[in-house]
């Protein structure tokens, strides 16, 4: 009953705020149990961030939704995490500890081990991969853009196999996914020691499967990945319209999953928005969590400079690490890049780092921003002023609720430049145009982008706009 029920939920929810909300967050969690004499529902979240963001953002949903479903009016919902009233758990479901094994079919039962549960898993002798050592947590700063995916990612280490498996992480190229992924290998090899941990990017595995066809060595390959405990991939795009690597990897997916081994992908796009997959690998892609990283904001990009400023003994003044932070508006690796120069530039002149010397070195480099108004100094206030001006409407007729679809279209134009031209969080501009939640601005920002390919026109009065702002 209650997973149908929950079933059911999930699709309402689907229907009615779009898939993301779903994906993104509410397949994170489950229906516990059911007090029919409460009328209270128990819902089991993964980790504290998860439970406190449903909690603030999510609970009106599942009161509405759930009061309807279990036939009464007055509901009360209980959220809990791991850890939390353990008496409703059935003993079978508490935490089990990660052991490494073979996983093909050579698994052979352990003995039961004294703190409690047992293992089917045979361990084995450690493997170092491909996994960077210099990719830890200590060194990930933590903001509102990747705060799930960091999130997520911690949930995984304490539970691996056993709670967002596969994981999925995308966002744009350089705002950290393969330092995520290598901190995730990281602390699962000290916490568990003997673990098998491989760190693979999808272009080398294509490369690796190619070469095992080309000299008759699929038994090899197939044998290096039946033995992984935590499978990383990076970049799991560029597998795409690769029909033989898909049908391989598809295989080595299912005889991980099957055996709980932890897989956690990377891309640049959200599973439904890549190209060339074949359905049943998507829906393996995305069965699990997925987590966006998006671009930081102002202040975690100034951390993030002086994390790096630290990391390397230099000393980086306050005003400099914001002059540098407003004006790189690609991505972490053009904003560490921009820092490196002025660094080294300082370093080989022996002179101390001012805003002098870091306009002097990055005025022309790309990826920075020079002017009055650069990206990331302009507002939210003055893109909706502008944007509102362009399509003859107020800033509230922009943040009201009207669906009518010239101002429905101005809005999502709004939300294009505003992540295109801000250091501003999606959350933030969501609650700029009184949304509930970032999945609003996904859509507008892949429909516009869209429009700009089909529509020339459209395109042009895109650009007139932005080059007003930056005028």
């Amino acid at each position: 009953m209650l997973e149908n029920i929950w079933k059911d939920f999930l699709t309402i929810v689907r229907d009615e705020e779009g898939s993301r909300v779903v994906e993104t967050w509410l397949k994170a969690v489950a229906i516990e149990q059911w007090d029919t004499a409460c009328k209270t529902v128990y819902i089991k979240a993964p980790n504290a961030f998860v439970k406190e963001w449903i909690q603030g953002n999510y609970l009106h949903l599942f009161k509405l939704h759930l009061s309807r479903l279990f036939n009464v009016d007055d509901i009360t919902i209980i959220f809990l995490q791991d850890g939390e009233e353990q008496s409703l758990q059935p003993e079978s479901s508490k935490k089990v500890e990660f052991t490494p094994a073979l996983v093909a079919g050579n698994i052979q039962a352990a003995s039961p081990k004294k703190s409690g549960g047992s293992s089917a898993m045979l361990v084995r002798p450690a493997t170092r991969g491909r996994v960077n050592t210099h990719y830890l947590f200590s060194n990930f700063i933590v903001g509102s853009h990747n705060s799930l995916a960091f999130a997520a990612a911690n949930a995984v280490i304490e539970r691996p196999g056993q709670i967002y498996n596969p994981l999925f992480i995308y966002g744009r190229s350089g705002l950290g996914k393969t330092h995520l992924l290598h901190a995730i290998g990281n602390e699962i090899r000290a916490k568990y020691p003997k673990a098998v941990v491989l760190y693979q990017t999808a272009d080398r595995f294509v490369t690796e499967f190619i070469n095992a066809i080309r000299f008759d060595k699929t038994h090899n390959f197939k044998e290096k990945y039946k033995d992984v405990d935590v499978l990383l991939i990076d970049d799991i795009q560029f597998i795409s319209n690769k029909d033989q690597t898909q049908e391989a990897f598809f295989h080595i997916f299912n005889s991980l999953y099957e055996y709980q081994k932890q897989i956690i992908f990377s891309s640049d796009s959200f599973p439904q928005d890549i190209k060339g997959i074949a359905e049943r690998l998507r829906s393996r892609l995305e069965c699990g969590l997925v987590a966006d990283i998006s671009m930081p904001s102002l202040e975690t990009k100034i951390a993030i400079l002086k994390k790096k400023a630290e990391f390397n003994n230099e000393e980086l003044p306050d005003d400099v690490a914001q002059f540098i932070a407003e004006r790189v508006r690609s991505n972490i690796r053009e904003l560490e890049g921009s820092l490196i120069r002025v660094m080294a530039f300082a370093t080989l002149t022996g002179n101390k780092i001012s805003i002098e010397l870091a306009q002097k070195v990055l005025v022309r480099a790309s990826g920075f921003m020079p002017g009055k108004k650069e990206l990331g100094v302009v507002t939210l206030e003055q893109i909706a002023s502008m944007v509102g001006k362009s399509y003859e409407y107020t800033v509230k007729d922009l943040q009201s609720t009207s669906r009518s679809k010239q101002v429905s279209l101005a809005r999502q134009v709004a939300m294009y430049l505003m992540k295109d031209m801000t250091s501003n969080p999606l959350s933030d501009i969501a609650r700029y145009f009184n949304k509930k939640d970032h999945t609003t601005v996904v859509y507008a920002v892949q429909k516009v982008q869209q429009m700009t390919i089909d529509d020339y026109s459209f395109k042009q009065k895109l650009q007139n706009i932005k080059g007003e702002l930056l005028n």
